[in-house]
């Protein structure tokens, strides 16, 4: 009886796929003791609100604490002041397929002693921003809401602060505009800066509508 031929052994598996990136995201956890440190105590929670096809990037700092119970980017006083600005509804300012909202940080910092909002931790952007702006795609308009945006996208162009790159946004339009964070806190910020509402609003609109149209 002639022997069978050695059956080929199976080739070696390869390396298991990496889930996608927002399932990768939502997953981490490398603040969890930071948080828990925190006067609040708190869980991460990353809110994540991109996909591959945006038209309009909103680079904003991090959730509040609002947003982190809601899960919604934006979804407090701050996001009915910024749609404003924007000039767009609730459906057009959440309509993935056309805006890409990625924060400095994915997660509520958590607030310090004094019950202010602490920074955004520079580990999420120095992990994820990379991957996330890839992932999200090219974009026609970018806005940099806030310091820490502004010198992470900017460089030395903001290095001077958030008023003094505000106030050179003809030098970023039509594809980049600075922007101050739209809390309630900024509220004397924009009565002491009148020319914001008043030049750099109608242009900001105007480029919006036609970038979401």
């Amino acid at each position: 009886m002639t022997a069978s031929a050695p059956r080929p052994q199976d080739p070696p598996a390869g390396p298991s796929a990496q889930p996608p990136l927002p399932e990768r995201l939502a997953a981490c956890r490398l603040c969890a003791g930071r948080f828990a440190a925190t006067a609040t105590g708190h869980a991460p929670r990353p809110v994540i609100w991109f996909r591959p096809g945006a038209r309009l990037l909103i680079a904003s700092q991090a959730p509040g604490m609002r947003v982190h119970a809601a899960g919604t980017p934006f979804w407090d006083a701050s996001g009915t002041r910024l749609r404003a600005w924007l000039g767009l509804d609730e459906a057009a300012f959440y309509d993935r397929s056309r805006v890409a909202i990625v924060p400095m940080a994915f997660c509520f910092p958590g607030y310090d002693a004094k019950g202010s909002d602490l920074p955004p931790p520079r580990l999420c952007a120095e992990t994820w921003r990379a991957d996330a702006l890839a992932h999200a795609g090219p974009v026609r308009l970018t806005l940099l809401i806030g310091g820490y945006a502004q010198r992470w996208h900017l460089g030395v162009a903001a290095k001077r602060g958030v008023t003094a790159t505000v106030a050179r946004w003809r030098e970023f339009a039509p594809d980049v505009f600075p922007l101050p964070h739209p809390s309630w806190r900024n509220t004397a910020w924009l009565k002491r800066n009148p020319w914001f509402e008043a030049e750099l609003l109608p242009a900001l609109r105007a480029r919006v509508a036609e970038v979401m149209g």
